[in-house]
């Protein structure tokens, strides 16, 4: 990609500085490639509690690992606080070519108010000059998602490049995915529904062309009428996944979904999809994170490893709170002490394809499970995200009304009521 990055920088100088605790203070620096275009290079950069880091270091990656038949990999973060991510993100962008072979472009989205700033660029991400100007930069948010592409559909183009991004019920919707969902297959579900034996070979090489999205939705009470309101620009099987949930939680709801109804009908539509992937013949690995708002990002797992392959795709997670101590990247020799740079009220998630430090804990996402991050806790089941509900981090919206209540939602989308034992509703 070559542009002029200088407009990176004029926009970035004008985002606003809010406050934030989890500003990174570094002890160790030694695995950014080479020096930033732009004057600061050679200047220190101040932290938000004056505390100063260099911009220049010596490449000294980890121990490369590459292995053949991989995919994409994932990375979100969802905070209590404003945060600034480049720690993390500074070792998974290393993978994107550098000690991983994900080379075929990348993508982050992260919420400003209820504003999306997005970055994508079909480059690898350890050769980014893009992503090393956000590494620069002291950049805040609660919830982020970040994706480094290896391309197993569609070609190498920036359409094709994660995170996707839609709006609904005016609200701004990002969506990030990591596996193999062969029935949204343009391959698949085009030549499968689009010929017709009585049709001359033109006319179906149109009808695949212009082959609709599969529908799904039966799991949650809505039928196909055959209006599609979400489609695909790219020709991946994500964005046609993507926009097919869109489509069907648009035509179930016409009030805005409270967080424990959403997440029933988003785990309903996710074990959906499973079962028509499977009952078509695939060998489905579906792991997503899915930000739906400035604090709300869903995050779910099916994992499994392609045919003739040992590399396993999943979803990992860590929660940092007090007490806070040092972490140590695992692609590279980069660490941080975040007890010198946070509040006792702090917390962040970090959520990974697979872990991005190698001396803290990390728990895998179980098989099947929908996890939603808020406040950087997460909330594994529908009666826990009553939680976010009541920290006022529910979908807001001037575009569709809100549900009366949690109890008038539940009754209205009949949801199970067994869901929400205890919920205190």
């Amino acid at each position: 990609m070559r542009i002029h990055y200088n407009y990176y920088l004029l926009a970035f100088l004008a985002l606003p500085q809010n406050q934030c605790h989890h500003t990174v203070a570094f002890t160790t620096c030694t695995c950014s490639t080479r020096a930033l275009p732009f004057t600061a290079e050679s200047k220190s950069a101040p932290t938000e509690n004056g505390r100063h880091f260099s911009m220049h270091a010596t490449i000294r990656p980890a121990k490369a690992s590459f292995t053949k038949l991989q995919m994409c990999q994932l990375m979100g973060i969802n905070a209590a606080a404003l945060t600034d991510f480049r720690f993390s993100f500074r070792g998974f962008a290393r993978r994107g070519g550098d000690t991983d072979i994900h080379s075929h472009g990348w993508g982050m989205a992260f919420y400003d108010g209820r504003g999306i700033r997005a970055f994508h660029d079909p480059d690898p991400a350890a050769e980014s000059l893009l992503a090393e100007f956000l590494q620069a930069h002291p950049i805040k948010t609660f919830n982020m998602v970040a994706h480094i592409r290896y391309a197993t559909r569609g070609e190498v183009k920036l359409e094709n490049v994660h995170p996707f991004q839609r709006e609904m019920w005016g609200i701004s919707w990002c969506f990030a995915h990591n596996g193999d969902v062969s029935y949204f297959d343009r391959a698949f579900y085009a030549g499968s529904q689009a010929d017709c034996p009585s049709l001359p070979p033109k006319i179906n090489q149109m009808n695949k062309s212009c082959a609709k999205i599969p529908w799904i939705g039966k799991s949650i009470g809505v039928s196909d009428t055959g209006e599609r309101s979400y489609n695909p620009v790219g020709k991946t099987d994500s964005e046609a996944l993507f926009c097919a949930m869109l489509n069907a939680l648009r035509a179930r709801f016409d009030t805005l979904p409270t967080l424990p109804v959403l997440y029933a009908a988003i785990a309903a539509l996710c074990d959906e999809i499973v079962s028509r992937d499977t009952a078509a013949g695939g060998n489905t690995i579906l792991n997503f994170l899915l930000g739906c708002g400035p604090h709300i990002q869903f995050a779910y797992s099916w994992p499994g490893a392609r045919e003739g392959s040992t590399v396993w795709n999943g979803l990992h997670y860590l929660v940092r709170e007090p007490p806070f101590g040092t972490a140590h990247l695992s692609d590279c020799d980069y660490s941080i002490n975040f007890a010198t740079v946070t509040k006792e009220d702090d917390r962040v998630a970090v959520i990974a394809t697979s872990p991005l430090t190698d001396d803290e804990t990390w728990v895998e996402i179980t098989r099947g499970q929908l996890i939603l991050f808020d406040d950087g806790l997460p909330h594994k089941a529908p009666d826990e995200c009553v939680e976010a509900e009541h920290r006022k981090h529910g979908l807001e919206s001037d575009a569709i009304p809100a549900a009366l209540s949690l109890e008038v939602d539940m009754r209205q989308y009949e949801m199970r009521t067994e869901f929400f034992l205890g919920a205190d509703i």
